[in-house]
């Protein structure tokens, strides 16, 4: 534990001009005089860390030191990868690896280029959960991940509708999409590929026993393929409507875009109003009520005859409640 910290010290030494004794005991989460200590340790070693006195005085490495522990380990290397997204590493449990492997990766580069990570920083973050929704971290989600680094199986168990079910997985990759996170994985066996939520997950045993990856799967579109055919298979019905020129514009923002591409996929001619009918795949006349009404009067419904009238019933509440003589809730 000690030579880790040790290691880390001389990195930050190196990728800085200097460093004072409070800013080496955050980096290292230790106190100040572990860092006295430390430093002693390693200049006793060889080392040469000098230690400036005074207000504004540090720690730095003088005469060029340069160290050569600067090869990534694998873990470190494909954490770093990962660097762009900082909560999903922490998640996974991989914050140190990556926080390691940049420190490395930093301590290499030119002095002219340090500011690099710095500077990139700050110009891209990525924020991956949804609006208005607090992200939770699965509690299994550390162990699944570790599988999925290793290639392990497991034992997972998991809640399917009303029951829980146990399956052999072979965990193949992570997904994190608008703050959730999913497992792709094989039922071992020669199984197929599925897609499970992780927080669906009410226990996960990993193996000693490992499996051998099949080099044709590709995450990337394994994932793309699968959420496309959930989205679509979430779209059993269908509805007829006109749309007005404002309505074709905000159609893609009140239903489901797969819906709303499919729909003006095949549009034809305005009519003599500049209108175009449409027929839009929805989940179900309910959800269909729910997204068109943003639309306002911008859509008219024609097709099924109940959600047409659904539409009028919800119009005339309207009218009774905006059509009066305006003296406000009360009146009448």
């Amino acid at each position: 534990m000690r030579a880790a910290r040790l290691i880390k010290m001389v990195l930050l030494l190196q990728s800085r001009p200097s460093m004072t004794a409070a800013e080496l005991a955050r980096e290292l989460e230790v106190s100040e005089r572990t860092v006295t200590r430390d430093a002693q340790a390693l200049s006793e070693s060889g080392v040469p860390v000098y230690a400036d006195r005074g207000r504004a005085g540090g720690y730095r490495l003088i005469g060029g030191y340069r160290t050569r522990l600067t090869g990534l380990a694998r873990s470190e290397a494909e954490a770093l990868f990962l660097s762009g997204v900082p909560g999903a590493l922490r998640e996974m449990g991989l914050e140190d690896a990556a926080s390691a492997a940049r420190l490395k990766v930093s301590a290499a580069l030119l002095p002219s280029l340090r500011d690099a990570p710095d500077s990139a920083a700050q110009r891209f973050h990525l924020d991956a959960p949804a609006w208005f929704r607090e992200p939770e971290t699965p509690a299994l989600l550390p162990v699944v991940a570790e599988a999925v680094w290793e290639d392990r199986r497991v034992t997972a168990r998991y809640r399917r509708g009303a029951e829980e079910v146990e399956r052999l997985l072979e965990p193949y990759g992570l997904v994190l999409k608008a703050g959730v996170w999913y497992l792709c994985a094989r039922v071992a066996g020669g199984g197929s590929f599925r897609t499970y939520r992780i927080d669906r997950f009410r226990a996960v045993e990993p193996l000693e026993e490992r499996f051998a990856r099949d080099p044709d799967f590709d995450l990337p579109g394994h994932w793309t393929e699968q959420a496309e055919r959930f989205a679509r298979s979430l779209l059993r019905a269908e509805v007829v409507v006109r749309l007005s020129p404002e309505g074709v514009r905000g159609l893609r923002y009140a239903v489901d875009p797969m819906s709303a591409r499919e729909a003006l996929s095949g549009v034809g001619e305005p009519d003599g109003e500049g209108w175009v009918t449409v027929t839009l795949p929805v989940e179900s006349e309910e959800v269909a009520h729910t997204q068109l009404t943003a639309l306002g009067a911008d859509v008219e419904v024609l097709a099924p005859e109940s959600l047409r009238e659904r539409f009028a019933a919800t119009a005339a509440r309207l009218a009774a409640l905006y059509g009066g003589t305006g003296d406000g809730a009360g009146a009448g």
